[in-house]
């Protein structure tokens, strides 16, 4: 059996990374079909793949602007030609699930979210605040044909895998589709929870609008508390300009940095709506509670009073009452109980779980 992996772009090892990463275990002999592919951006072990890119890969600025490419990704994606692939695994968040197969082929579609930029998060995105006048206009008039597209390519797959019931909720809304749910793979085992917690508060996050990174710096700003922030993305001259000196930008960090500050930092917030949140459950596997916006991924995976806090609203404000209510119960955290609440996340049992389910459908389409 022939196999293709399909996924939106390879510039960095976010969560959709680590969902490719662990397909590309379970089929190590499977050809990658990407959108555009920085080398050096994302793991060995998918890089020790065969990987193939669309037109997109030779656009000028390509590796800092590929965003910007939005209105050409649909096409880009169908130019792939998949017909020699018994089995297409689309990991999607944006026009992945879009590609085409041959009619007798199986597509099996790992959504992380049906396109964020123009369904639920549009205006976080492009809003007045949020981007120039130019992107403004020029997604008013691609925003209706992206969505007609997105819908028309529904039919295109065979099943739908949602990465939370958060997603799977908005895949029945966009796509009046079932889903089955498989959460994503968070590698708990490499975190060590027995190191003592330090003054310091963590984020950890690409420096996209729907994060909400501004909102943790103006209630840090207010709180003065230490606040250290990793991660990288196109908002990040702004962010670094409105916050004050308690706050620290550290960069992007390695694996073993990261899972150091994880592990020594008092709690970490996470002020965004997330559709899962893999952030949070590496947070919880190194033993640190989580103060969480009450809204998405989060609700799945936090536990409120035992492995963190919610707040709400969505405010500056809110978040300072989530924090003051957070120091006021903080010693009733135990690490080894919030580290026992993540191991349900890890790696292998996502492994087990989507090989039996596509294990599953192939046997099923055999004796169809």
């Amino acid at each position: 059996m022939k196999v293709a992996l399909v996924h939106d772009w390879l510039t960095g090892m976010r969560g959709g990374e680590k969902v490719l990463e662990s397909l590309c275990e379970i089929f190590p002999d499977a050809d990658i079909y990407t959108l555009v592919h920085i080398k050096g951006s994302v793991s060995p072990v998918i890089e020790g793949h065969k990987i193939f890119t669309s037109f997109i890969q030779k656009l000028p600025a390509v590796k800092k602007k590929y965003r910007y490419y939005l209105s050409l990704m649909p096409k880009a994606i169908e130019r792939f030609n998949l017909n020699d692939y018994d089995l297409v695994v689309s990991s999607s968040h944006c026009v992945a699930k879009g590609v085409k197969v041959k009619r007798d082929s199986l597509h099996i579609c790992y959504c992380h979210t049906p396109m964020r930029y123009i369904w639920d998060m549009y205006d976080q995105y492009f809003g007045k605040k949020k981007s120039n006048i130019l992107v403004r206009i020029v997604m008013s008039v691609f925003v209706s044909y992206l969505r007609k597209w997105d819908i028309l390519t529904v039919s295109r797959v065979d099943y739908f895998i949602a990465n939370s019931k958060n997603v799977g909720k908005r895949i029945e809304h966009h796509y009046h589709r079932e889903s089955a749910v498989i959460y994503p793979p968070v590698d708990v085992a490499k975190f060590n929870n027995d190191r003592i917690a330090e003054d310091f508060y963590l984020i950890v996050s690409a420096f996209a609008p729907y994060k909400r990174i501004d909102l943790a710096i103006e209630a840090f700003n207010v709180l003065g508390y230490s606040l250290k922030i990793i991660g990288v993305g196109q908002e990040e001259k702004r962010l670094k300009k409105i916050a004050k000196s308690n706050i620290e930008f550290l960069g992007w960090k390695s694996d073993e940095e990261l899972e150091d500050y994880y592990c020594r930092s008092k709690a970490l917030i996470f002020p965004g709506e997330e559709d899962f949140g893999i952030v949070p459950v590496e947070a919880m596997a190194a033993g640190r509670p989580v103060i969480a916006y009450a809204k998405g991924g989060a609700l799945e995976t936090v536990i409120n009073e035992k492995t963190g806090i919610f707040f709400r609203p969505q405010t500056a404000l809110g978040l300072i009452e989530g924090i003051r209510k957070f120091i006021e119960i903080e010693k009733g955290f135990d690490s080894k109980s919030i580290c026992r609440c993540a191991q349900k996340f890890g790696r292998e049992r996502f492994k087990k779980e989507i090989k039996e389910f596509i294990d599953e459908k192939i046997k099923e389409k055999k004796f169809a």
